[in-house]
């Protein structure tokens, strides 16, 4: 209970409770007011709407058959044959029941694959049977996608490590997802920040969860101040028309947020000016599966305070 807020009754009676007569009671200062914690301002319509929307957007994606909640295994291949079916003995291992024992094998030469199916075994591609064919991974361009039956599978490339993404559209993890958890909307975590561009342009040592570091260049840093404090983020090139991506840690992380950090995308820079929007910050793919290759927050983009704005810990996921 608030003391400024006890009745006069009710203090007159605990003077007396205690022994202590009017007499010889003297009356004490009264207690500093301690400054109210400021109010998050109020949203507009508009604007509850607009973050609204792209949360029902983030849910929609999450929900499709070729999203992340359909990944079901990722095998780095070695090099020269890589049998790939259901049974324990192939190097890619598909779902049990979704795939025959042994279905084909894949050949990686350096950084080239190329796919050899088995007799009697129906794999596709854009809707065409294939039996041997070369095979283009994602950073070739776009990938070869394989089909079989529900599951899907193509080549991926991170550094020098070469392997195969499966997905299943009929994943358990797809059927049990169950949305999003987000922070309330508050309008003053949308901050107005000062855009600084390297110049001469800089690159950035960006981890990965397998443990590789990738030197990206960062077009420049945004700098914002929250509650009398300045920080700053390096930020990565974002969308084709010169927005920014940002990857950043914070102290709400492992507890109310993704253990590993969360992304936050922004319009193009103007005027020096950018602004970042926490309250449309998300979760990279390794918050929902094992499969997934994220890059995470470099060191220098960990932030001191706690973001209680945009996505939170999915329940279901796996914990980093």
């Amino acid at each position: 209970m608030n003391r400024r807020a006890v009745p006069a009754a009710l203090a007159f009676s605990a003077l007396l409770a205690g022994g202590v007569s009017l007499a010889s009671a003297r009356p004490e200062a009264p207690p500093k007011a301690q400054p109210a914690a400021p109010a998050a301002p109020a949203a507009d319509t508009a604007y509850l709407q607009e973050i609204e929307a792209l949360r029902k957007e983030r849910n929609e994606g999450l929900k499709q058959e070729d999203g992340w909640f359909a990944l079901v295994g990722l095998f780095w291949l070695e090099p020269g044959e890589n049998r790939f079916g259901s049974g324990p003995d192939n190097r890619v291992i598909l779902p049990e029941g979704k795939a025959p024992a042994f279905a084909g094998t894949l050949i990686r030469e350096g950084d080239a694959v190329k796919v050899r199916v088995a007799p009697g075994v129906t794999v596709t591609s854009d809707g065409q049977p294939v039996t041997e064919a070369a095979v283009t991974s994602d950073a070739q361009g776009k990938p070869t996608v394989l089909e079989l039956g529900s599951l899907s599978f193509f080549v991926i490339q991170r550094g020098d490590k070469v392997g195969v993404r499966v997905k299943d559209s009929k994943s358990q993890a797809l059927a049990a997802f169950h949305g999003l958890d987000f922070y309330p909307i508050r309008p003053d975590w949308k901050v107005d920040a000062r855009f600084e561009p390297y110049n001469p342009p800089k690159t950035v040592p960006v981890p990965n969860v397998l443990g590789q570091v990738s030197e990206i260049p960062s077009p420049g840093a945004v700098v914002f101040d929250w509650q009398g404090k300045t920080y700053r983020l390096d930020a990565l090139q974002g969308s084709e028309d010169g927005g920014l991506s940002l990857i950043f840690a914070d102290q709400t992380n492992g507890k109310e947020t993704y253990g590993a950090g969360r992304f936050l995308d922004t319009t193009p820079p103007k005027d020096g000016r950018v602004v970042v929007d926490f309250n449309t910050a998300y979760n990279p793919p390794c918050a929902f599966t094992s499969f997934a290759t994220c890059p995470l927050p470099p060191a220098q983009n960990r932030l001191a305070l706690a973001v209680t704005a945009g996505e939170k810990k999915y329940a279901g996921g796996p914990e980093h």
